[in-house]
Formats: structure tokens, sequence, C-alpha cells
């Protein structure tokens, strides 16, 4: 099942309802932040004796000090500091302080180092910083990040906004992160997922009817997923079943591009896969797959019958931005078929807006920003909403790849991919995206739904390719591990 993930002022009306309506206190909820803090802490790093807790002034900070004191408590040697003019300022941060001292603790003011420890805990700011942290604040993370032993970070290392996923300014790079009663949407995308490679929830002993209180803003989608959206093919089964993929691309001298958009679609299933390409390409592309049926399409003429034969085209990949690739993008558009926009078809469409309901749209923050007419800064400081803009904009599904990309659709909740991996950033792996997803469309799935699936299979085959390591994966590597995705409980070679 995917997880539901919220905003920051999902997670405070969340606690007021635990706090008004089921009565539990506030400093209740504290004591079970930092003890289960603290059992996260030993869980990772069983060996750890010095301690070092980072407290803020607010909340956080006071999950912080309850930390502190169990970990005192249990034996270890914890050192506690806080920023200049860091006092607790909410009553529960305060009544943890006092708790603090009055078991024996200190604490100390941050002078620009910290001592050397065993697991340092970032207790700063969790959600409760909205802007680039400034002064000493800006000091601490920077000095947290530079030491050299791990950090656990409470609900959301500070510096990353626990709505949008980016950093202003400095943040935490923590090695796990606890986050308290839900999961936050930030930390799944952007600067988000950078920030911590482990993230972990725990619900502080609330019923599921405190979290189901406030609607989920986005959801979460791992592996186990995708098998809620492929069943398993009839005895009977034909090709005719399962769709014909037309892929449109490949201009002079890329036709690499075309070939992997075509093998992605080959490798998810769809029923037939034609391709339609410049003449000098078809030798080539015929070459890397034999299943192919390649075809030249020098004019809109030769274009024609190919779109009426076709059930669902993928257009975009080398397709570049000359006449040839206009002309075949206005055919594609006119002929109603369900569409996948990628790569230069997305860079064409900006040029002249217009809506396309039946289609998926796979940018790059790049795209994303030609296509909404802004820059690339804009589009990443808030990903989910300019996913959001893109679809209402253009009234199509919509695949805002990047680290933890974002699958939204007008009116709907935005999804999450919780997979992929760095090596992924190379040349040629938003073409096999686009023949996945147009592979799964022609399958039966409906936009929204190919576009999430294909995006969850294709990260999760980056992983699976990338197990031999990150640095020199190539997009053709992810085409064995797609079969094996798409058949859930199977193993494929």
């Amino acid at each position: 099942m995917p997880i539901p993930l919220h905003r920051a002022q999902d997670a405070q009306a969340i606690d007021r309802y635990a706090i008004e309506t089921l009565g539990v206190a506030a400093y209740t909820l504290m004591r079970r932040a930092g003890d289960a803090a603290w059992v996260r802490l030993k869980a990772h790093w069983p060996a750890a004796h010095r301690i070092g807790v980072l407290c803020g002034p607010g909340n956080n900070g006071g999950d912080g000090y309850v930390l502190a004191r169990q970990a005192r408590e249990a034996g270890a040697e914890v050192q506690v500091i806080m920023l200049p003019g860091g006092e607790p300022r909410s009553d529960s941060a305060r009544q943890a302080h006092t708790d603090w001292l009055a078991a024996g603790g200190s604490v100390a003011v941050f002078a620009g180092s910290l001592p050397a420890c065993d697991v340092w805990v970032d207790a700063l700011f969790g959600i409760g910083l909205a802007r680039a942290p400034e002064g000493f604040a800006a000091a601490a993370i920077q000095a947290l990040n530079a030491q050299a032993a791990p950090v656990l970070a409470l609900d959301v290392p500070s510096g990353v906004n626990a709505d949008t996923g980016s950093a202003a300014g400095a943040f935490v790079r923590a090695d796990v992160c606890v986050e308290f009663i839900v999961a936050k949407c930030g930390l799944h995308t952007g600067a988000g997922r950078e920030c911590c490679p482990r993230r972990e929830c725990d619900s502080l002993g609330l019923p599921h009817k405190a979290c189901a209180a406030v609607p989920p803003y986005a959801w979460l989608y791992r592996q186990p997923d995708i098998g809620a959206f492929l069943r398993p093919r009839p005895g009977n089964a034909h090709k005719g079943l399962f769709g014909h993929v037309l892929c449109i691309g490949g201009e002079r001298g890329m036709a690499g591009a075309i070939a992997l958009c075509a093998g992605g679609a080959l490798r998810t299933g769809a029923g037939l896969v034609s391709v339609a390409t410049r003449t000098v390409n078809v030798p080539m592309v015929q070459a890397q797959r034999a299943e192919l049926m390649v075809r030249a399409a020098e004019s809109v003429e030769d274009l024609a019958p190919l779109l009426e034969r076709a059930s669902v085209v993928a257009i975009g990949p080398g397709l570049g931005s000359d006449p040839w690739g206009a002309n075949a993008l206005q055919s594609a558009l006119a002929a109603g078929k369900p569409l996948v926009l990628d790569a230069d078809a997305l860079n064409l469409l900006a040029r002249a807006p217009r809506e396309v309901p039946d289609a998926v749209l796979t940018p790059h923050p790049g795209e994303a920003a030609r296509l909404l007419g802004t820059d690339v800064a804009t589009v990443q400081r808030d990903r989910f909403a300019a996913a959001a803009a893109l679809a209402q904009r253009y009234r199509a599904c919509v695949v805002l790849k990047g680290a933890g990309s974002i699958i939204a659709a007008p009116g709907g909740h935005p999804a999450i991919i919780d997979a992929g991996n760095p090596g992924m950033a190379s040349g040629g792996m938003g073409d096999v995206l686009a023949g996945v997803i147009a592979a799964l469309r022609a399958q039966g799935l409906d936009g929204y739904e190919a576009a999430l699936c294909g995006a969850l299979v294709h990260a999760c085959a980056g992983d699976r390719a990338a197990a031999g390591g990150e640095r020199g994966l190539l997009a053709g590597d992810l085409l064995p591990a797609i079969r094996a995705l798409v058949n859930p409980g199977m193993t494929c070679t």
C-alpha cells in the first residue's frame, strides 16, 4: 500500500486533534517523540556511548532534551548544546529542558564548533523553520555537517522545508531521520531526498483515527506497489490485446533515442511496437531489435497510416526542433490518440502551449521550466507546485522527473516515487521511461495509472541495474530489470 504523506500544517493539525480531542497531553507527545528517537538511535548505533544533541528553541529542541535524558539514564555520556539565545519557548520544551537539568544534565552554548561524539542528534528546528537558517543556526548546521559522526535528525533535517523538500540555505545532511506521527512530503523529493538516505516514521502511539483526521496531501509509492497496477494475462492472450505503440522520433544522428524508447515499450509488454523515424535511421533502429517494425516517415503523408494503426503514441526522443519534428508533433496531436510527450516534443509544446488532455508529459526540471515559462530554480523550489501547475496548464498527467519524481493530474493528489538513484542521471533514461509509460497505456491503464506505474517501474529498474555501481549506468541496462518488474513474483533473465 502506498504511504500517506502530509504537510507541516497537517502534522500540526493532527497534533491538535490528539491533544484537544483525544486528550493526549502535549508533553506526553514530546516524551513519546524523544523516547522513540532514542530507541531508533540505539537500533542504528548500538555501540554509541558519546551522544551529542543540538537543541533549538522550539518543540523539536524539546524532543532533543527528552532523548538526552533517556540517553543519560541509560549510561551514555551526553552533551547538549543550544544556540545563543535559544532557550526553550514552548511550555512543553521548557518542561523537557527542566527535566533534563533535574536529571543532572547540563546545556552548553554553541560557540562555533562541536565536540567529538559517536552520534549527533539534530533537534534544531524540525518542521518549525520555513526559511533559510541564519547566523548561529546556519553555522551550527555547517559544523554538524563538517564533523565525522553519523547524524540522527528528529522529524525533519533542519533547514529542509517539510512541505516542498527545498532548502533555501544550509541544511543538515542526516544519516537517519525519524519522522513523528506522519511522514512529511518534503523528505521524499528534491533536496529533502538528498538530505537523508534513510527515513523512518513513528506514530507515537496515536490511533489510526488521529492520523486519518487530516487527509494526506500526497502518496508515496514503492516497488511492492507495482503489482496493484498489473494483472495476470489471460490464458488465451494474443498480441492484439496489449496495444500497438508507435514511437516517433530520431532526427538524423539521434537513432539511439528512439530505439531506447521502443525498447522500453517492448520490455514493458506492448503487443506491437512500431517506430517512425528518418530514413537514414531505419537500418540502425531495426538492428537494435528485430521485434520492432521500423518505418521511414519523411513527411506527414508517410506518418498518417502509422498513426491510424497505433493505439498509443510516444513522441519526442531525438525528435529535434526542425520542421520535420514540428510537423510530426502536429500530426500526432491531431490524431486523437493517447500520447506520451517527452524531450523535444515538450520543447516544441512549450513554444506553442495548448491543452493535451489525453497525454502524459514527462519533463525534467529544465523542460518543466520551459513549459511553465519560468526557470529551473523556481521549479525545484517547489516541485509539487510546479507539477500541479503543469497538469493544470496542459490538462494532462505529468511526471516531473528528478530525485523523488512527482506524478500529478488535474485535480488529483500528487504521488511520489520512492526509488531511483543518481546513476540514472545519464542520457537516454527519459527515452526508456516514455516507452514504458506508452506500453502500460496500450495495455489498458489510464493516463495517470500508466504515468505512476511507469515511473515506478522505471525507477525501480534503475535501482536494480545500479546494484553493480551507479557511475557508468546506461539507459539500456534498465531493460532486463523492467521485464522482471512488470512480471511481479517471477524471475526473468
